[in-house]
Order: structure tokens, then sequence, then C-alpha cells
């Protein structure tokens, strides 16, 4: 049971738990007007510090479909943190007004320290640099749709790979499934982090390579998992400018690829896929962001306890 739980990081739940979310999930996208009423009297709160368009609105209108409500706020400035709150207190003054929190916060363990101070169930939306596992479970479920299966994969994951929580939180859930292959292709300077390496890979003897260019191995891939140079990740504006157009993925370079593989991004983009891979019948990246409030409605079902 799930009943409770928070969701800090993507290895938070066993595989028979993630499972049981996917399951859900698939059958609320068969039937959506079935759950139209499973959490009526239940209030989410969205606690973003940190600015978001497609997580918010994925929690919010996954929240609405249940049937519940929603409060919360968007920006630290319209909250009592701009008057000094510490998280703790947020979270213990707001679990007295909502069911569940979703937080998102640009300081790297926030969420888990909100999770020690709450009763109610706290759902990380993405925390620095670390862990985004909300978007794992959107990337897994999407795979699992279009893939048919989590196992037997050979991902490549593209772009800034140091910064990318996604990359990360991806990595370590795609690393529990048999027989997984990763091509890491970076500029030296956006290299995944070596407690990555070591601790998920390494540890794990999961096969893998670190590659900088993309037209070297788009040929070997079954997913191409695509992030964007993040601004908001650099001190130094001039590193960004150097760095942000590392890797443009075209409809040249998908030309080299497998006919069934997929394309992934968990949005929003900034130029690294050209507006012609769109028409690219591999191109997931829209129906991804749309299983995202899927695996919501399920997760926030589940957490819940709700029938």
């Amino acid at each position: 049971m799930l009943k409770g739980r928070h969701l800090i990081d993507p290895m938070d739940f066993t595989l028979e738990e993630l499972n049981e979310v996917f399951n859900l999930a698939d059958q609320i996208i068969a039937c959506p007007e079935e759950f139209a009423h499973t959490c009526e009297g239940k209030i989410l709160a969205t606690l973003f510090y940190e600015p978001s368009t497609r997580t918010r609105f994925s929690f919010e209108a996954a929240m609405l479909r249940l049937g519940g409500k929603v409060l919360g706020f968007s920006e630290p400035n319209s909250s009592s943190a701009a008057k000094g709150e510490s998280v703790a207190d947020t979270i213990r003054t707001v679990a007295c007004y909502a069911d569940i929190a979703v937080m998102r916060h640009p300081k790297e363990g926030a969420p888990k320290v909100a999770s020690m101070y709450s009763d109610m169930p706290v759902i990380n939306a993405g925390d620095g640099g670390h862990q985004h596992p909300t978007q794992t479970l959107t990337d897994l479920l999407t795979i699992k749709t279009v893939k048919k299966s989590l196992s037997n994969q050979t991902i490549g994951l593209c772009g800034d790979l140091k910064f990318g929580r996604t990359v990360h939180s991806l990595i370590k859930a795609l690393s529990r499934y048999e027989n997984n292959k990763f091509v890491l292709i970076s500029p030296n300077e956006l290299k995944i982090p070596d407690y990555i390496r070591r601790e998920i890979l390494q540890k794990n003897n999961i096969e893998f390579v670190e590659v900088e260019r993309m037209e070297e191995v788009i040929d070997k891939l079954d997913i191409l998992y695509m992030t964007r140079v993040q601004r908001e990740r650099f001190f130094n504006e001039e590193d960004y400018i150097r760095l942000k157009d590392s890797y443009i993925l075209d409809g040249e370079k998908m030309k080299l690829a497998k006919d069934d593989m997929i394309v992934l991004h968990p949005l929003p983009r900034v130029n690294e896929i050209s507006y012609e891979v769109d028409l690219d019948p591999r191109a997931c990246y829209f129906r991804q962001a749309k299983y995202g409030m899927f695996v919501r409605m399920a997760l926030i079902a589940k957490l819940l306890g709700v029938k």
C-alpha cells in the first residue's frame, strides 16, 4: 500500500509499487471519466519555489480531473518564504489545510526536509539539480507504453547531463530493469556527476559509454532522451552561451536513427530539437507530457489511498 507515503526519490518505491502506479495510470488512460470523482473533498497544495509550467499544470490538472481541489503558490515571493519562513514551518502550516502537497525547490534536499515534518504525503517535483521523480514516472510510463518494455533498451541521454535532474532520476530508475544500456552524450563540461557514474552505473555493473558526438551513436539507440542546457544552473553566462547549442536534433540526424527509435524530452525545449522533428512519428515528447498528467493522477490517488 502506498497510502500516506512520500515520493522524494525515484528509488523510494519498489518495482512492484511502481507497477501499481502504472497499472492504475493505464486504467485512467483507458477510461478517465470513471475517475472524475475519485478525490472529491481532497485538497492538493502546490508549493513551487521555482518557476514551472508543465509540472505545476500537470499536477493541478491531475487533481482537478480526479474531482479534488488545488491551492498553493507558484513563486516564493507570493508566500511566507519571502519573510524568511522555513520549509519545515511552511509544510506544517500547509498540512493544516491540505491532504497532500507537491513541492519544487531550488535547494537540493528541501522536499526531503519537508517530508520529515509532514503528516501528509509530500511529492518532490524537482529539487535543484538533484531529483525529479514524477518526471521519471512520466518517462517510464511513456517508454512502457510506446516500447512495450522497460528492459532490454539502449538509452541515449543527450545534452546537460551534469545539472539535468531528469537525467539523474531516469538513470537511477532504468538501472533497476534488466539489460538496459546507457549512451551518455554531452560536452566534457556537462558530463554526468561522479556519484551517478560511480554509485549507480559502475557499482551495479551497468553497461555505459560516454561520447561527445550524437552522430556517432544515434543509429544504436532505442530511446533518445534530449535535454536543454539550462541557463539557470550556470554561474557564468559565457559558459552557458558557449555550450547551449552543443547538440541540436534535426531531420538529418533523425535519418541516421532506427525506424523504431523514440525521442523523449522533459520540456521545455529551447532549440535542441528542431521543429521539423515534431512531424516525425518517432517524436514522443508531447505524448510524454500528456502521460505525465495521467501518471500523476494515479500517484495522487495511490498516496491518498482513495478508491
